[in-house]
């Protein structure tokens, strides 16, 4: 037996791929499907099952191309009404893989279909549990996405968790290992640990949401508290993983269609695409096409366009820097961005050397913050997390986190300079082309961010005026 979690960073996702004496499965694959058909070449195995442990909102699944290009059926928990060919398991069902058993664990709460998987070992041993979004490493699943489609509030799917947690998990064994499907970073929890791999014994001692003593109500009222809104793309990502998608070797043949200077202005001007490029922060400061929208690609990139473009039929033309096309048509996909019209060919250096119009950014370094910046007078925008603010922020700062600037940029007075920074950079380059996009041009970027801030005399504090703090 063989356990290989495949760990993606950007999605903060894992899937699992699993061999035993010739058979495979793979449990909640991501949406290319090369990788997987390479791992079985190279072990000389048969793909059986693939498994979901639900459908995923901040994701699109490689399983109906999976299923197409190997034969091997789609297995869901009981509940799933999928609109292609599934097995919807009953409780308790078995499904064998060479000498292991995959048992199915209805353990609903997050959405209503939501499923663990046990792997039980060659000698009837629980080995492993794969917990989807149901139980990650100190977290468990947020209940309120599944509210419309299971027709109750986000607190009677919580007291449902509550139950699947306690009834069906914490009955395990303490040495059972759990493998989830999201880490850190993931909008599918809210307080999820680095650490990706875990045991029953150590979650039950250190998960707020698995605490001995915990009531229902208790549980109800931590496992909700605190909830962002989920990013208006989760919905359409669950219902291509319920309805079934456009191959992705389309989407990647369409995404690497080469567009000349002049052919990309004009699709520009007569599609309504997005030109999204994904170059660095520094790079695209310098430089690039009028009404681009910044997302680099080495950074939280598919979260990120998922949340501010939010409609995954939005038509999108690229600008990539060289070699990375084909990257970025694969990091869309995953969170179904499938309307990719194709990319610049020769990127922006193609269009800056054909003497068209560009734009830049007036970023600015901390050095030049500090020095110009005056206490009491010029206005600071920080577009960090609401929690990175409240650990410490500039002294007069304004919050106004970027997931949310589709709301406050209404408020934004054009007459008026301000500052606006991140963390690091690359949150603040992004919110600075959406803003130049919309005509406005009143404000300086800090690179570095507040990173490079703090190590400047500006005031700093960590007291929260809640007047700051956008609501």
């Amino acid at each position: 037996m063989k356990i290989e979690q495949i760990y993606t960073g950007c999605l903060a996702q894992g899937a699992y791929y699993i061999t035993s004496n010739g058979e495979a499965a793979i449990i909640d694959p991501l949406r290319e499907t090369q990788p997987y058909l390479d791992r079985l070449e190279r072990d000389g195995v048969t793909l059986k099952y693939i498994f979901e442990t639900h459908f995923h909102a901040d994701f699109v699944s490689g399983h109906v191309d999976l299923s197409k290009e190997t034969g091997a059926p789609i297995v869901y928990g009981p509940n799933a009404a999928c609109e292609f060919d599934c097995i919807s398991a009953k409780d308790g069902q078995e499904f064998k893989i060479g000498k292991v058993t995959i048992k199915v664990l209805h353990t609903p709460g997050h959405t209503m279909e939501s499923s663990t998987f046990v792997l039980i070992d060659q000698n009837g041993k629980d080995h492993a549990i794969f917990s989807g979004d149901t139980l990650f490493i100190g977290d468990v699943g947020r209940p309120d996405l599944a509210q419309k489609a299971s027709g109750m509030t986000q607190d009677q799917l919580a007291g449902i968790l509550f139950h699947s947690l306690r009834d069906k998990i914490m009955t395990l064994a303490d040495d059972v290992i759990v493998y989830p499907a999201h880490g850190a970073g993931s909008a599918c929890g809210k307080n999820m640990s680095k650490e990706t791999v875990s045991t029953i014994g150590n979650q039950k001692a250190t998960n707020y949401a698995l605490r001995a003593d915990m009531t229902e109500e208790e549980f109800i009222k931590e496992v909700t508290d605190g909830l962002l809104p989920p990013p208006a793309y989760f919905s359409m990502n669950v219902a291509m993983n319920k309805q079934g998608y456009e191959s992705f070797e389309t989407v990647l043949h369409n995404g690497m269609k080469a567009i000349n200077v002049k052919e990309f202005e004009a699709i520009a001007e007569e599609t309504g695409a997005l030109i999204l490029d994904t170059r660095s922060a520094a790079d695209f400061s310098k430089g690039f096409i009028p009404q681009s929208i910044n997302i680099g690609i080495n950074g939280d990139f598919a979260p990120w366009v998922g949340t501010l473009i939010a409609n995954v039929k939005q038509p999108i033309i690229l600008v990539t820097a060289l070699g990375m096309e084909e990257e970025t048509v694969t990091r869309l996909s995953r969170v179904g961005f499938d309307t990719i019209i194709g990319h610049l060919d020769g990127g922006f250096e193609a269009w800056q050397n054909a003497g068209f119009e560009i734009d830049t950014v007036n970023r600015i370094t901390a050095e030049q913050f500090a020095n110009e910046f005056k206490f009491g007078e010029d206005k600071v925008v920080d577009i960090r997390k609401e929690t990175e603010y409240e650990a410490e922020h500039i002294d007069e700062a304004y919050s106004k986190p970027l997931a949310y600037i589709n709301d406050w940029v209404k408020d934004i007075n054009p007459n008026e300079h301000f500052y606006i920074h991140c963390a690091g950079g690359y949150r603040s380059m992004i919110a600075a082309s959406i803003l130049q996009a919309r005509g406005f041009r009143n404000f300086s970027e800090v690179e570095g961010g507040f990173g490079a801030i703090s190590k400047t005399n500006i005031p700093k504090s960590d007291f929260v005026c809640q007047s700051k703090v956008l609501k």
